[in-house]
């Protein structure tokens, strides 16, 4: 159904100069997508200005453009003038888009650590509880069984609302998705109704973008606090973490919340009697307003057990049932890439895991020490171009809590490996932890499983479930869990 430019404008309040009958039917922020019928967004960005793309966007044949510049005296079309084009395109692909948020049950997962997860045990929840169910996560953005490569963790808003109104055709009921610091903070999740919003919890991270850990804060807050349009429905807050209790503190009068956590015995979902185990996954008593269940997860490890109250408290606010949650959550395998164990027939384990924060990278390992019989052997590195205050911190954490450490590249970026390395070597050295340093990925992920003895717990930490490494401007082919397989085969060859 198309939109006439005149209930654009009168929503996104611009000034309009151009024919207000002329119809719209898509909105877009990427000169490439544009064609017959489209309404082009010109954003300036760090790195790249719309504005640059306006007579390309024109002779693919756009109805014209919003934009923050005044209309150029030789430009033919609409031209929509606005204060702020991120904020203009959120509320223009709303409209065009005939607001599909309103019409499904949807839920908004944030924090430093444990979104992804929260959003596939969540899409898990939906499904056994008999709705189809999309997903929009930093792996992929999913609509039932139909699977496509996530771009960003959170895409524009443009995109956002274009796949809930593919999601509503197909005839889910529910999504799921992540909502970044940075997303938020650039309104790309501005009109979303959301049914449900998660905190997880809020560690060191993003500070090159954030620059303190308050506007780390302010920005996820943002999900819950009414700046996006409307607050959510329910506001399902992590009370373990102290983030969490100060976002309580913040909201308390203005909203329905719920807490979950593991050490506050007052939260509205809590876990008891956790056991986990490499084979076995993570087994726990659920504590919930609508009673106990005994859940076993094949997920492992104690933050998982944060993940899954998570998506509980939110499943059941939005009107699922328990007991098919329970069963939910005992099929749900959980994003690739999150303590991932990689199979083979040795007698140590190979784990893969995206932590790349120290607080991620301590719960990591935490867990396979709790697990293992053996040494922690832990191979890991940093990207470049990235928050560069975590470094000797993941350093510190990888030394204290590994038996050996071996640092590596991560995605270097433009920044120069070696010095990565150097600054990661002076969290390690500062602890006992004997360490090496070996710049070639692959190298360092062969030489810890060489050096694996049985009863040991490879940890291969940073880049998870992601497929490639960016060395320079240049994007190469690189899978941990696929270097690690190839390693324990040469292993085996050697025997």
């Amino acid at each position: 159904m198309s939109k006439t430019v005149r209930e654009i404008a009168e929503k996104i309040q611009a000034n309009l100069d151009g024919d207000a009958n002329a119809l719209v039917s898509d909105v877009t922020h990427d000169s490439r997508q544009a064609r017959e019928g489209s309404l082009f967004v010109a954003i300036r960005g760090l790195t790249m200005d719309g504005n640059r793309f306006v007579d390309d966007v024109m002779r693919r044949g756009a109805v014209g453009v919003i934009s923050e510049m005044e209309k150029p005296a030789d430009f033919k079309g609409v031209w929509l003038k606005v204060q702020n084009a991120r904020i203009a395109l959120a509320k223009a692909a709303d409209v065009v888009y005939d607001s599909p948020s309103k019409k499904l049950k949807l839920i908004g997962v944030t924090g430093t650590n444990g979104k992804t997860t929260t959003v596939y045990i969540s899409f898990a929840l939906a499904e056994a509880n008999g709705d189809k169910a999309a997903m929009l996560t930093t792996v992929e953005y999913r609509i039932g069984n139909e699977t496509v490569p996530a771009v960003r963790t959170t895409p524009e808003a443009s995109d956002t609302q274009r796949f809930l109104k593919k999601a509503l055709e197909k005839g889910c009921k529910t999504v799921a998705m992540e909502a970044s610091s940075q997303a938020l903070h650039l309104h790309r999740c501005d009109e979303l109704d959301f049914n449900a919003a998660i905190f997880t919890n809020l560690t060191r991270d993003h500070l090159d973008y954030h620059g303190t850990m308050e506007n780390y804060f302010d920005a996820k807050k943002i999900l819950f606090d009414g700046r996006l349009g409307k607050s959510p429905d329910y506001s399902i807050i992590n009370l373990d973490d102290e983030w969490g209790r100060k976002l309580i503190g913040e909201l308390r009068h203005k909203q329905n919340i719920i807490t979950f956590g593991i050490n506050s015995t007052s939260a509205s979902f809590s876990a008891e009697k956790i056991e986990v185990s490499l084979l076995g996954g993570t087994s726990f008593i659920l504590k919930t307003p609508k009673g106990e269940r005994y859940v076993k997860s094949p997920l492992i490890g104690k933050p998982h057990v944060y993940n899954i109250l998570g998506a509980t408290a939110a499943a059941l606010a939005i009107g699922y049932d328990l007991e098919l949650c329970v069963r939910g959550i005992e099929k749900c395998v959980g994003a690739p890439g999150r303590f991932e164990r990689v199979p083979h027939d040795g007698d140590f384990a190979v784990i893969v895991d995206y932590a790349h924060t120290d607080d991620a990278l301590l719960n990591t390992l935490k867990t396979a020490k709790e697990l293992a019989k053996g040494r922690i052997i832990t191979v890991f590195g940093c990207g470049g171009d990235r928050d560069q205050t975590k470094r000797i911190p993941m350093g510190e954490v990888a030394g204290r809590n590994s038996d050996l450490v071996i640092i590596t590249s991560d995605n270097p970026r433009n920044e120069d490996p070696l010095k990565i390395i150097s600054e990661i070597e002076k969290g390690v050295s500062s602890t006992n932890c004997p360490y090496l340093k070996i710049p070639d990925r692959r190298e360092a992920i062969h030489t810890a499983i060489q050096k694996a003895k049985p009863n040991d717990v490879v940890i291969i930490a940073g880049k998870g479930h992601e497929t490639y490494q960016i060395i320079g401007d240049e994007k190469y082919h690189f899978d941990d869990r696929e270097v690690a397989l190839e390693a324990l085969e040469n292993l085996k060859e050697t025997v």
